[in-house]
């Protein structure tokens, strides 16, 4: 029996039984029929070569039956040269139908990976950030690689694996029957002898595969966490070396135990197999050659029996579960395009229209929100938990998993799950700065997002230079609304490449125009390689200050017209963010700014202040109005300035740096400095610069 077909019989026995009473839908077979259309040329050559590569392969042995029979019985020595040549040429053309069959199947299979992975990864990238903020990135990472990978499978070595053996069982069946019929059927009786215990190793086989993939998904999800920047932080700050290390082992171990059970199991199975091929070997030299002693037989064609023999097996076994290979490829087609299926709520209306020329104004317009909840426009298969909690909880103990493992992802809104938002009415004019003020929690994020176009309003309406955005192309809204955020993100990449990605087209000069106005140009220069620094995983090779500030480069390179701030200036220290908001009032003069700031520095100058609490504006004026009013917000300016140390904290509000949130400024100083320091360590290489001697 050949390789190829011991390793297709031991991948039908992998397969999940519970794949046997699945169904396909119509639907899912017309989608296949379109993916494939495309390579319907190839598709066809490749079936044409996988026929003649099965016809060559039992062509073989009958013309070795005519070698011995004609020629080396007979004393032919042309024959005998003759005939073994035509072995020897019919083994190159072999070779080369190989070859052709490799390159048309990987030419067919990367090419559907190819079409498939840039669908399903151009229709992710257009879901809204609630489906980030739910969906698990290892899951979705699954569906672009592993899933689309065994989508290929079913036009490659699912229906190679099917096309081969049918011909194979038909070619070399046909030949026995039609020389030894009994011959056939007794090897045939001894079918059972392998049947039974393959098919007991195949279900043992099937949960230990199905666990060992869990179990290393387990193993490589604590790997990434650990040693992504935030994660290995985590860790030295708060981890336990040893305890680390022994949950690695045994998480290690259970993988180790699994792959041996796995081997073991596979070496069964190879072995029940070659065994009863050796007896069914055996058993046609025995019956044959006392048939050829008797002259039933001919020499030659005893031993071409025998090798046809050994190819019956393996198409046998591996035909009888056809369906569970087919219907294994298949889910993978579904999984893939129950993502593509996925609607994005944040779509383009036909006829939208961009935003008008000029300067615009921002209107939130009896604006409510409600964050969907799991399986509201997601996919609670993407939603799940790790492979331990879903092995832990299966049988619906109650600890809020359900019977597949999945715990329902509860989404952020307001009190007891109520809306986020609700009646907010805010109007922004042209080129004047909002301010929005209140507890964390309150719904200012969500209102800025919305803004954004991050989500759309589930009541009322979002304007921007009198256009609801819901009509707005989204090209329009992203270039006309620059958005930074607290934790300003940055690729592991260059500098220079993230500042491009906010304008592609930026020359070298107005890179640094950026960097110098957001204070930051120094900082870079004094990076070993300047603007092309690879600044590490989310910026860790700045501190945090300095990676703020690279940010509010970026949103000045693109120099939008409308700028939200969601806390921008929350890791820069009191001079610093002086610097910077000097820097932001002559860079986005006549721009309309909507920002999310805990100290009054920006809250003070603002043109207007909205509190928010509990998703509703209950208060809004200038800072020196809501102080006459009183209310909320001279109560939260009160709170803040005990916090800020009593009477410190009047210094402290007029040099305006109350922080609305309870921080104060000397913190920010403090934390600031660490930062810098641990800025200067990492671009130094890894060096913290000497603490100062203290004086004798």
């Amino acid at each position: 029996m050949s390789h190829g077909a011991s390793w297709t019989t031991l991948r039908s026995f992998t397969r999940d039984p519970s794949l046997r009473s699945g169904g396909v839908s119509r639907e899912t077979w017309r989608r296949i029929g379109d993916l494939a259309r495309p390579y319907r040329r190839q598709l066809a050559v490749f079936l044409v070569l996988v026929v003649l590569s099965s016809a060559a392969a039992v062509a073989t042995p009958l013309l070795l039956a005519v070698l011995i029979n004609r020629g080396v019985v007979a004393g032919d020595r042309g024959v005998v040269l003759g005939v073994a040549g035509v072995v020897a040429a019919l083994a190159l053309v072999e070779g080369g139908i190989t070859l052709a069959q490799r390159w048309y199947s990987s030419r067919i299979g990367e090419g559907l990976i190819y079409d498939l992975r840039t669908s399903v990864f151009a229709h992710v990238q257009r879901q809204p950030v609630s489906f980030f903020t739910r969906a698990q990135t290892g899951a979705l990472v699954t569906r672009l690689n592993t899933d689309v990978s065994g989508a290929q499978q079913a036009f490659t070595t699912t229906l190679q694996s099917v096309v081969s053996n049918v011909v194979l069982l038909v070619l070399a069946g046909g030949v026995v029957l039609s020389q030894a019929p009994v011959l056939l059927l007794a090897v045939l009786l001894l079918l059972p002898l392998f049947w039974v215990p393959a098919r007991r190793v195949g279900r043992r086989l099937s949960g230990l595969t199905r666990r060992s993939m869990e179990l290393n998904a387990d193993l490589g999800t604590r790997m990434t966490e650990r040693f992504n920047v935030a994660g290995a932080l985590l860790v030295t700050l708060y981890g336990r070396p040893d305890e680390e290390d022994e949950q690695f082992r045994e998480r290690a171990d259970r993988v180790r135990r699994i792959g041996t059970s796995i081997a073991m199991s596979n070496r069964v199975f190879f072995t029940a197999l070659t065994t009863v091929t050796a007896l069914a070997t055996a058993l046609v030299y025995g019956v044959g050659g006392l048939l050829a002693i008797g002259g039933r037989f001919e020499v030659g064609t005893v031993v071409a029996l025998a090798a046809l023999m050994g190819r019956l097996y393996g198409p046998i076994t591996s035909l009888a579960n056809v369906r569970v290979d087919v219907m294994s490829a298949l889910v993978s087609f579904e999984r893939v395009f129950e993502v593509l299926d996925l609607p994005s709520p944040l779509v383009e209306v036909e006829g939208a229209v961009d935003l008008p020329e000029g300067p615009l104004d921002v209107r939130l317009d009896g604006v409510g929100f409600t964050y969907p909840r799991a399986g509201e426009g997601g996919l609670r298969s993407l939603e799940g938990v790790t492979a331990d909690a879903a092995a832990a909880d299966d049988d619906g103990d109650g600890d809020g998993a359900d019977a597949e493992g999945r715990r329902e992802v509860v989404a952020p809104g307001g009190p007891e799950g109520g809306p986020a938002l609700a009646d907010v009415d805010l109007h922004v004019p042209a080129g004047q700065v909002l301010a929005l003020v209140g507890r964390s929690g309150a719904g200012k994020t969500t209102a800025t997002a919305l803004v954004a176009r991050l989500y759309d309003p589930t009541e009322g309406r979002v304007l921007v230079g009198g256009v609801d955005l819901r009509e707005a192309r989204l090209a329009s809204v992203h270039d006309r609304i620059g958005v930074v955020t607290q934790d300003a993100h940055l690729f592991h990449d260059t500098v220079r490449a993230n500042l491009l990605y906010a304008r592609p087209g930026a020359s070298e000069a107005e890179l640094l125009a950026a960097l110098e106005a957001a204070q930051v140009l120094d900082v870079v220069r004094d990076l070993p390689e300047g603007l092309d620094t690879v600044v590490g995983d989310r910026g860790h090779r700045l501190s945090g200050g300095e990676k703020q500030r690279v940010a509010l480069a970026r949103l000045l390179l693109k120099a939008p017209d409308v700028v939200v701030l969601d806390e921008a200036t929350a890791h820069l220290d009191s001079r610093s963010e002086a610097a910077v908001q000097r820097a932001l009032e002559r860079a986005l003069e006549g721009r309309t700014s909507i920002v999310i700031a805990h100290r009054l520095s920006t809250v003070r100058s603002a043109d207007l202040i909205a509190v928010v609490d509990a998703g509703r504006v209950v208060q809004t004026g200038t800072h020196e109005e809501l102080l006459a009013q009183g209310g909320p917000y001279a109560v939260l300016h009160r709170t803040q300035l005990v916090g800020a140390g009593g009477p410190l904290g009047d210094a402290a509000e007029d040099a305006g740096d109350v922080d609305l949130e309870g921080g104060d400024a000397e913190g920010d100083d403090a934390r600031e400095a660490a930062d810098r320091g641990d800025g200067a360590a990492r671009r130094a290489g890894g060096r913290r610069p000497p603490a100062p001697r203290p004086a004798p």
